[in-house]
């Protein structure tokens, strides 16, 4: 049998997507005692961050901005209305469409998770600036190949 090496997929630090992978398996260990504090999880997190953008969403607006399947959302949005956060509700427009809104004590929330920002800032040692630079450069490299493949809002 032969060890054709040319096929080979280079090692795991030579990949990006594995640094990026690593890098948000990282930034997710500095915020989760954070996290804890405010009584969500990670996605948790990311519905509600959507929510104080732009409140009263549909299921499916926030699948398409998360770029998840609405069935691996409804779970997450379950537990974050009996934690009082939000509320579910059919538009009466049309019955099919759930829309979410913030209750007051998830609006409230918001103030309180600024200090994920500033851990990943002091935790990453890197500078605002370089860590903004960073982040613009990650989101091109995802919307061109999302732009590649059909579309951010199109769920693995």
């Amino acid at each position: 049998m032969t060890n054709d090496r040319k096929n080979s997929p280079p090692p795991l630090d030579d990949q990006l997507c594995y640094a990026i992978y690593s890098a948000g398996i990282a930034i997710q260990r500095v915020y989760k005692p954070l996290l804890d504090e405010l009584g969500v999880t990670y996605p948790q997190y990311l519905v509600l961050n959507v929510l104080w953008r732009d409140d009263q969403k549909t299921v499916g607006a926030i699948a398409e901005t998360l770029a998840l399947e609405s069935s691996t959302l409804t779970p997450l949005l379950k537990r974050l209305e009996t934690a009082g956060l939000l509320q579910r509700t059919r538009n009466p427009n049309n019955e099919r469409q759930v829309v979410v809104a913030l209750t007051d004590k998830g609006r409230a929330l918001q103030s309180r998770a600024g200090c994920l920002g500033e851990a990943l800032l002091t935790a990453s040692m890197q500078s605002p600036e370089d860590l903004a630079s960073l982040n613009k450069n990650i989101r091109n490299l995802r919307d061109t190949i999302y732009s590649q493949i059909g579309g951010w809002g199109t769920p693995a």
